[in-house]
């Protein structure tokens, strides 16, 4: 199944969606379920529409669980997917997104058969045209700590343009205009947006900073 050919699924049609209204993910790594109506809760009120939650989290199912049921309107997924096993395990948990460290194409082969939205992560050209011709829908490209702006722009230069690149690692709100600039179609947040145990007005300012700093983004 190529990019080209694949059907568009009601999870990528919603990542789409995101994507144009603040294409920023949520990296919750870390969250656990007590506190995961409560941190989703205040993402979304953040205008934040797209969560993960990385399967090295403590319990990461039934947050996943939790969020997906709790926020429909949001596109749940999970992060750190690394076996076709685990995405059947997101997938009956309630994510419809699948995000990976890296590109593995029977774990988003997986994936696309379940209808969920595909994230994988690359850093080279060969990774991310692979897991485009196996039917990405869109690339993080990780970790952006190795891969700066200059980077990023010379990848896009060959990439398809409507595929979406999204820089996830040590992205802070000052960082996002160069890497715009650079093309990048969106972020991943962890740490500098979200942590385990940081007070839930400390995530509303900084989610909000994150929002503020895409926003002001030109074009």
């Amino acid at each position: 199944m190529t990019h080209a050919a694949q059907h568009t699924s009601a999870a990528a049609r919603k990542l789409r969606t995101q994507l144009q209204q603040l294409p920023l993910v949520a990296i919750l790594r870390g969250l656990t379920a007590a506190e995961a109506a409560d941190v989703g809760q205040t993402l979304v009120d953040a205008g934040f529409g797209l969560m993960e939650v990385p399967l090295n989290s403590p319990h990461p199912l039934d947050s996943i669980a939790t969020l997906a049921e709790r926020f429909p309107q949001a596109l749940v997924g999970a992060g750190t997917v690394l076996t076709p096993a685990q995405v059947r395990e997101v997938h009956a948990a309630g994510a419809r997104l699948m995000v990976s460290p890296n590109f593995d194409a029977a774990v988003l082969h997986e994936a696309l058969r379940l209808e969920m939205a595909c994230l994988p992560g690359i850093l080279s050209p060969s990774e991310a045209f692979a897991a485009l011709a196996a039917g990405a829908h869109g690339l993080k490209l990780f970790p952006a700590e190795m891969a700066p702006p200059h980077a990023l722009k010379a990848l896009r230069a060959v990439l398809p343009p409507q595929i979406p690149v999204l820089p996830v690692g040590g992205i802070t709100p000052a960082a996002l205009a160069a890497y715009h600039g650079a093309g990048a179609s969106g972020f991943g947040l962890g740490s500098a947006l979200y942590r385990p145990g940081k007070p839930l007005h400390e995530l509303a300012s900084d989610a909000q900073a994150f929002a503020r700093a895409w926003q002001a983004l030109p074009g």
